[in-house]
């Protein structure tokens, strides 16, 4: 198979290798420490989390990223991305140290949630910087593939670490210091993620940096004209516009999914009062929803080359809007996995295409401030869906409206996007199906 040949080149490639080890690392880190905190907001056996306890939650660690992103796209784009790896990672590996003492100590919540932002917020330069290094080490004909591997691979690897997390719990007695542990376990393989990255070249993932440069300070002072310089860029790339609108909507559903399923796992397929038996059927999920990730990197550079990144966004979504409704409403517990697995490929699939699309229609010098704008829109989506969901769900998750209007934004995204396919002048149809077609021949 092309895909699998593409594959093999990939890996023989040293600097690749290199990056995919530091994204590997940090994103095994990220689910030990994600399912940390969802066992201390949501399965902690002293906890009753209602939908707008765990919306709350969500709310605290991930709006600031609004404020936040903009800061790291101009600092991406001026910072070595090599020492931002680097030096992230190791402060998030101290940061970590530092919560899993607050959870020992009992402190009151609004502190714990100030703790587990300020690793969580460091997260926005790890993962921007990853996807926005990743050109400098893969040739443009195999980026498509280098996409479906990278950020696929990232998200099993914080599978896993999700795993080792939920075997971390399996040991202790459920509570503080099951979740103490498991944050230390955390703090851990981020150490091993900072050091992972001093193996890159100091130079190697750029930015290209211009003489004179001006000071840091200036530059954090001209954030707002480098972030209106990134939409204004966004704004004349209209494909990676038309991509992200997508891909920002299909995540809003995913967030108001997420929390139906943290309630259902918790009060309606499991015992309220057994918390591990919660945690596992949450893992069952994310586990297949993994798989599903697998899948779709493995059919996605095909997919590509066959539809055209356009049209496997809205083959994707169309997809998720015919899969929905009959896997969910039910909210049994075999369909409703079934659904994470489906869900998997089709929210992988077109987050494949998406990063495709800004990162070959968006020049490398706003590359940094596109893709930090790329994670906000993301979180304030996922916050976004989180307080609706919290709005209509009662707390055993079964929530029949909900789930039809998210197969119903499914069914819009789809509509929308293939009429952009169809809108679209035919010569750069011809031009993105020859160029797809050459990432599957070369491989």
């Amino acid at each position: 198979m092309g895909v699998l040949r593409d594959l093999r080149v990939l890996l023989r490639l040293p600097d690749f290798r290199r990056l995919l080890t530091v994204r590997l690392l940090s994103q095994l880190s990220d689910g030990v420490f994600q399912v940390a905190l969802a066992a201390y907001v949501v399965f902690s056996p002293e906890k009753q989390a209602s939908p707008g306890a765990v919306a709350s939650a969500m709310a605290v660690l991930l709006l600031p990223y609004s404020l936040l992103g903009p800061f790291t796209g101009v600092l991406l784009d001026r910072w070595r991305r090599r020492q931002v790896l680097v030096s992230c990672n190791v402060l998030r590996a101290v940061l970590s140290c530092g919560t899993a003492g607050l959870i020992l100590l009992h402190v009151p919540d609004w502190l714990f949630y100030l703790s587990a932002l300020s690793v969580t917020g460091v997260n926005r330069f790890v993962l921007a910087g990853l996807s926005a290094a990743l050109p400098r080490v893969v040739d443009g004909e195999r980026l498509v593939t280098a996409n479906s591997l990278s950020p696929t691979a990232g998200t099993l690897a914080a599978t896993v670490g999700g795993g080792a997390a939920f075997v971390v719990h399996l040991f202790h007695t459920a509570g503080a210091g099951a979740d103490a542990a498991t944050v230390l376990l955390a703090a851990g393989l981020y150490l091993c993620a900072g050091l992972s990255a001093l193996t890159l070249g100091r130079d190697l993932l750029g930015p290209d940096l211009r003489p004179g440069r001006a000071q840091v300070r200036a530059e954090l002072l001209g954030t707002a004209r480098g972030l209106a310089d990134g939409l204004r860029h966004l704004g004349q790339r209209p494909a990676a516009r038309h991509a992200l609108s997508a891909m920002t909507a299909m995540r809003f559903c995913y967030g108001a999914l997420t929390v139906t399923l943290l309630m259902l796992c918790r009060y309606a397929w499991s015992d309220p009062s057994d918390s591990n038996a919660g945690l596992a059927l949450l893992g069952l999920a994310l586990g297949l929803s993994a798989a599903g990730f697998l899948i779709a990197a493995m059919i996605t550079p095909w997919a590509t080359t066959r539809f055209g990144t356009t049209g496997w966004i809205t083959r994707c979504s169309a997809g998720s809007a015919l899969l929905l409704p009959p896997l969910a409403l039910p909210f049994a517990r075999t369909p409703m996995m079934v659904a994470a697995f489906a869900l998997g490929i089709t929210t992988q699939g077109a987050k494949i295409a998406t990063d495709t699309v800004v990162q070959t229609h968006v020049d490398d010098t706003y590359r940094g401030r596109v893709f930090a704008l790329y994670d906000v829109t993301f979180n304030v989506a996922f916050v976004g869906a989180a307080a609706v969901a919290a709005a209509i769900l009662p707390s055993d998750g079964r929530s029949s409206s909900l789930v039809i209007a998210l197969a119903l934004i499914y069914a819009m995204v789809a509509y929308a996007m293939f009429h952009v396919e169809h809108r679209r002048p035919m010569f750069h149809v011809e031009h993105e199906a020859r160029d797809v077609q050459e990432v599957g021949e070369n491989g």
